[in-house]
């Protein structure tokens, strides 16, 4: 189907047809019971649309007798063109689902955002193994070891406000990890099976929660009240829950000083950890301003 052909479909065919796509290439597969309970359409409508799809792209969707359900294509080939930081708000929000037309702004707007060189290919390999709970090897460019070959298995996708990463057990290492997707130059799914070891209930710090105390910055804010309005504070407090694994991202993106005396100078930091005890054993500290771990005794 071509462009114009696309155009000339409504709207809410364009993104139920859309979400037939996604559903097939970044989890995997598709039944028509997912089209009925996301867009609240009737059996019928939802094979009718199904059949339009199977026109559209007849290559993009194997039918499973055993599970009652579409896979992914061998020869799958995206009709619909998302970019990685769509596809990653799709995927993570459970919102935004369709296939928009491309509209201008009515008004200036530029966001600072840098787009993330993400293969998408490579990311439907990792989200269909964390949905269907197996492993994967991948080629990954590391600072301290460069391209090595390692299998993971991932679990979830987080996004730390500059990147995305996929969070997975590295049997390389033998620990659960953060893998930057940007990083990944070659996926390949593999059959194995995974250990109990390898899931997401063992990963400690992925399931501890932290909860944090951020405060105005003694010492570099003049006006508290301004702070306290802009982060919606109250008490003059901002409780953060946050997953261990993340809290080192979160302290860093948004500059708190983590030091116990709040000595660190600077207008960037606004904030000031209350209650640093919270993040003793937390792994990923290296990441947090001004934050030492205690001495032993």
């Amino acid at each position: 189907m071509t462009t114009q052909q696309l155009s000339e479909l409504t709207q809410s065919q364009r993104d139920r047809l859309a979400f037939i796509e996604l559903r097939l290439r970044f989890v995997g597969e598709f039944r028509r019971q997912d089209l009925v309970s996301r867009f609240g359409i009737q059996t019928a409508a939802a094979t009718r649309d199904l059949g339009a799809y199977k026109d559209l792209a007849p290559r993009n969707l194997d039918y499973d007798a055993k599970s009652k359900a579409y896979r992914c294509g061998e020869w799958f080939r995206p009709v619909f063109d998302f970019s990685a930081d769509r596809i990653l708000t799709w995927l993570s929000q459970g919102f935004g689902d369709a296939e928009p037309l491309r509209l201008r702004s009515p008004f200036p707007c530029e966001p600072m955002v840098v787009s993330s060189k993400i293969d998408l290919d490579t990311l439907s390999v990792v989200t269909r193994a964390i949905y269907s709970k197996s492993p994967v090897e991948i080629s990954y460019r590391a600072l301290t070891s460069g391209l090595t070959t390692r299998e993971i298995v991932p679990f979830a996708l987080a996004d730390n406000g500059q990147r995305w990463h996929v969070r997975a057990f590295d049997r390389r290492s033998g620990e659960f990890r953060d893998f930057v997707l940007a990083r990944i130059a070659d996926a390949k799914a593999l059959s194995s099976e995974i250990g109990e070891h390898e899931t997401s209930d063992r990963d400690n710090q992925w399931n501890r929660i932290v909860d944090l105390e951020l405060v105005p910055h003694p010492a570099n804010v003049q006006h508290p009240d301004t702070i306290e309005a802009e982060y919606g504070m109250e008490d003059g407090q901002l409780k953060v829950l946050v997953r261990a694994a993340l809290a080192g991202y979160l302290v860093r993106r948004w500059n708190v000083d983590c030091t116990e005396n709040h000595c660190l100078r600077g207008s960037e930091f606004h904030l000031w950890l209350r209650n640093r005890q919270a993040l003793y054993g937390v792994t990923n500290l290296l990441l947090a301003p001004g934050y030492e771990q205690p001495e032993k005794a």
